[in-house]
């Protein structure tokens, strides 16, 4: 039963905002108001999606607070994460809305943490895309609610287009992977969870590489989230090893040039994250693009490996979006602040995705032996 009010999606012009309408629309949610800053393109998509078309600009707080007024429940598919922060949360809860945010990640629960917009039984959930918010969601689909002293290995990546978000945030990931790098807000290259708590330069980098699941030659760069950490401290999993997977030939050599040197100056980030955005459409070429994460979970009674494929990440961020908005909307969420691993049920979402036609693989097979299988050719699956 569709909640009432008005759902109104922040970025909507962008590939994950664009996907999300639809998506809603899917879902039974016809009161749709889509929101961005270029006033042309804004048109040509609500007239698409049959939303109402609402100029916003994130950076402007009244632009902001006019789009948010009104509205039930505010789906922010903005980014990048790490320059919003908790800016369109703050306005959305302001408002009276609900919250949902494809990324707002560990900064942005922070700033939120005990706010009193929360008060008055408002709902905010963070980290609602693919990455971290389904991809947290897999280690339980596998193994159930008791993981203590597992052992969890990861490898994600593929070849598709890099939104200007996407982008920032694979240049901040590849940033100190020499091991010298600094704050780790976001995450530490290099690094393992391990034994209760984060390792450091636990691991290294290989180029020209076969991984499991992955075809042909890759480079892998270990990188452990703080999402990663969260969920390995809040499940007690013994170790947590997560690979982030390069098989373009462009963006390799792309990545490499910027590890260690990326300057939190907004210029030389804007410069890197062009680059990469150049070398992605370079390797996209006429390949299909595809996304793929591979996860191996290992507990005394049984070695599991779940393998999820989708044609288009940014779809997969918005259904996961869209999931997470219908649950608030049906009160299937409990008020306060939220991750989105945290308040949604795997099994349900991973197959909702699946519905949504934006999970069009989703493998789980135990292996007779072992922990890794060998690598399987592109198209076997």
């Amino acid at each position: 039963m569709t909640g009432p009010g008005t759902v109104a999606v922040l970025g909507a012009t962008g590939i994950v905002g664009r996907a999300a309408l639809d998506l809603l629309r899917r879902l039974g949610v016809t009161d749709l108001r889509a929101g961005a800053r270029d006033p042309e393109r804004l048109r040509l998509v609500a007239a698409e999606t049959g939303a109402r078309a609402v100029p916003a600009d994130a950076d402007d707080p009244a632009s902001l607070a006019a789009f948010c007024e009104g509205a039930r429940l505010v789906l922010n598919c903005a980014g990048p994460s790490y320059l919003l922060l908790d800016r369109v949360a703050r306005a959305a809860l302001g408002a009276g809305a609900d919250y949902v945010d494809v990324s707002g990640d560990g900064p942005a629960h922070r700033l939120l943490g005990g706010s009193d917009l929360l008060e008055g039984g408002r709902v905010a959930v963070l980290s609602a895309g693919m990455l971290p918010g389904l991809a947290n969601l897999v280690p339980a689909h596998l193994g159930g609610d008791d993981l203590s002293g597992a052992r969890l290995r990861v490898y994600a990546g593929g070849i598709e287009r890099f939104s200007p978000a996407a982008a920032g945030d694979l240049v901040l990931s590849v940033d100190g992977a020499d091991g010298t790098g600094g704050d780790h807000w976001y995450g530490e290259a290099l690094a393992a969870w391990r034994g209760g708590r984060r390792v450091p330069r636990a691991l290294s980098a290989e180029q020209d590489t076969e991984v499991p699941y992955f075809p042909g030659r890759v480079t892998v760069m270990p990188y452990l989230t703080a999402d990663c950490e969260r969920l390995a401290r809040s499940a007690g999993l013994a170790s947590l090893e997560w690979f982030n997977v390069f098989t373009g030939p462009q963006l390799r050599p792309a990545l490499g040039r910027l590890r260690g040197h990326v300057s939190r100056d907004p210029a030389a980030l804007a410069a890197a994250v062009e680059q990469v955005r150049a070398a992605g459409e370079l390797d996209l070429g006429h390949n299909n693009p595809y996304y793929l994460m591979a996860f191996t979970l290992t507990t005394p009674e049984v070695t599991r490996t779940a393998v999820l494929r989708t044609p288009s990440s940014f779809r997969l961020t918005a259904a996961t979006a869209v999931l997470a908005a219908r649950s608030v909307l049906d009160g299937a969420v409990p008020p306060g602040l939220h991750f989105a691993d945290e308040v949604l049920d795997p099994g349900p979402t991973l197959h909702g995705a699946r519905r949504l036609g934006t999970l069009p693989l989703l493998d789980v097979h135990d292996h007779d032996g072992g922990d890794h299988a060998l690598p399987i050719e592109e198209g076997s699956l």
